[in-house]
């Protein structure tokens, strides 16, 4: 009984932290991407990179630019990867190419897999100056294609969806950097480890030797958490003591990558200019995160796995509940970070955290990237809606044709078709099945997380399953840059669509997209399209290892 009134409380408390900060942040940065005014800092950037703040980028040139700056940093950090060991402080760090490639292409793309071991992979030059700095622009970048795809929404004439490079900036300078910088405060404060102290050799309570690492934690901490990032300085990740040291930074960690994406839909809403329709999207996505909030916690809670029920796999320090709540929370954003062994949950729990992900990541999904997920299953939504009662289907005076929901729909296959296409391959292909820790269900269920997590950029893992080979580290690297820039293509050909139509008048035949009908038939579209989409394999899979 005190473990479900902790838990109850924990959660409380965490949704009250996120219910003050909503109003303020979600208008701020409605704020941030409508100012006419540029920071003295900003204006600086610009000059250096030569770009005209002033111009705006048509759809095609707003997708170069994302995908053009996306690819530079692959190459900049798969270069510096490599290149560690004639680097300072490389302290023996060293990968092979095609983990490089992984780890390059996941970290620009906002997955922050790791096929590799934290504390010895990299570098803390690399970890510093390369993965925490896409830490950061990686982010920027999807927080800046869901303003894109707002303006395109809300704008009445024109075809510019604003600017690329003055987006990404301004989510860095005025949103991103402030929290983290904020947020590493307070993990220090917390007991997160800074410093850049040589490793230390410790002896065991068994007579042993081990390495202690340290590093700069606290402030890759923050950023990986708020940028619904992932990854882990240790290999440990977030169940950690030096990332991740009590209760308290547990709940902070878990605060920071919720806080950007549930205050979003406050920023549609105001850049809408009708607050209604943010609380529809903040509705959806809220309904959505408790409804596999309470399916997680319960199965973990149930759970009779030995003398330790549920605990198995979990740290001592935070126990199921606060387990839980973290790992819905990372599968339900695009975050990597764990702070317990996903693998070691029971099938429904696993499964759970699994058909998060499914879902889309859109409850609330990641920085930018959950708002723009969301406004494609109301596009959807909206669609369906207009079929079934015989109204053409609008979004804030949008009409939705033929091109949009084509656009959208592509938008929508673009991750199931990657999971479903190597989960099959991988079943049959000899050097993926050698990898699987188990068999049956739930080694189905080991691959199946691995693409899901690469296809949705989340990053985290069912740890049984041993992904560093060239085929796997390939494969899942494709997985997650289709899956991170095919949608933002489609996306921002979408929003390209939307801007150049005039904004139509509300009438008696406009279905209205505010109402608690409206939220319902949107979580039930976003529910449907996912079981239909995965039932099949989620039944092979996670339910058929809980039924045996």
């Amino acid at each position: 009984m005190s473990d479900t009134v902790s838990g109850l409380l924990t959660i409380a408390v965490l949704v009250a932290a996120l219910a003050v900060v909503h109003v303020p942040l979600g208008t701020w940065m409605a704020r941030v991407f409508t100012d006419t005014k540029h920071w003295r800092i900003e204006r600086i950037v610009y000059r250096l990179v030569r770009v005209d703040p002033g111009s705006e980028q048509r759809w095609v040139t707003y997708a170069v630019a994302v995908i053009g700056f996306s690819v530079v940093g692959i190459v900049l950090l798969l270069a510096m990867i490599l290149l560690q060991g004639v680097l300072p402080f490389a302290r023996g760090a060293a990968m092979n190419v095609d983990t490089a490639l992984n780890t390059a292409v996941s970290f620009v793309t906002n997955t922050n897999w790791q096929s590799y071991a934290g504390e010895s992979g990299v570098s803390p030059l690399v970890q510093t100056v390369g993965l925490t700095v896409q830490n950061f622009v990686s982010p920027a970048v999807g927080l800046a294609v869901a303003v894109a795809l707002v303006r395109g929404l809300v704008r009445s004439s024109g075809s510019e969806l604003g600017n690329f490079w003055v987006d990404l900036v301004r989510g860095l300078f005025r949103v991103i950097v402030p929290i983290a910088l904020i947020g590493a405060v307070v993990l220090l404060l917390g007991g997160v480890i800074q410093n850049l102290t040589a490793p230390t050799t410790v002896t065991t309570l068994s007579g042993g030797h081990q390495v202690v690492q340290g590093g700069l934690v606290a402030s890759q901490e923050a950023i990986k958490e708020l940028g619904t990032n992932g990854g882990g300085y240790f290999n440990a990740n977030s169940a950690h003591p030096f990332e991740n040291p009590n209760p308290l930074t547990n709940l902070v960690e878990i605060f920071l990558l919720l806080v950007i994406p549930f205050s979003l839909p406050r920023t549609y809403g105001v850049m809408a200019g009708d607050r209604r329709q943010g609380w529809t999207v903040l509705g959806f996505m809220t309904t959505l995160w408790v409804l596999m909030l309470t399916v997680v916690t319960w199965s973990e809670v149930h759970a009779a796995s030995g003398p330790l029920g549920g605990m198995e796999g979990k740290e001592l320090r935070f126990g199921v509940w606060p387990s839980a709540l973290f790992a819905t929370s990372t599968t339900a954003t695009s975050t990597g970070a764990v702070n317990s062994m996903h693998e070691s949950f029971s099938a429904l729990g696993g499964g759970g955290a699994l058909f998060n992900m499914m879902l889309g990541e859109l409850s609330p999904g990641g920085v930018g990237t959950g708002l723009y997920s969301a406004l494609l299953v109301a596009i959807l939504t909206v669609f369906l809606a207009g079929l079934m009662v015989g109204r053409t289907p609008e979004l804030l005076g949008k009409q939705i044709g033929r091109r949009e929901i084509t656009l959208t729909a592509l938008a929508v296959l673009v991750m199931p078709t990657l999971v479903l296409a190597f989960t099959g391959i991988g079943m049959v292909a000899p050097l993926v099945s050698s990898q699987m820790l188990a068999t049956g269900p739930h080694g189905l269920t080991e691959v199946m997380y691995a693409y899901t997590s690469a296809a949705n950029n989340n990053g985290s893992a069912f740890a049984g399953f041993s992904a560093d080979t060239p085929y796997t580290n390939l494969t899942l690297a494709l997985c997650m840059f289709l899956g991170r820039f095919a949608p933002i293509v489609l996306v921002l050909a979408l929003a390209g669509s939307l801007v150049t139509q005039r904004r139509r008048p509300v009438t008696a035949g406009t279905l209205p997209t505010h109402t608690p009908t409206f939220i319902g038939l949107f979580v039930g579209v976003a529910v449907i399209v996912g079981g239909l989409t995965f039932f099949p394999a989620l039944a092979l899979g996670p339910l058929a290892e809980a039924l045996s």
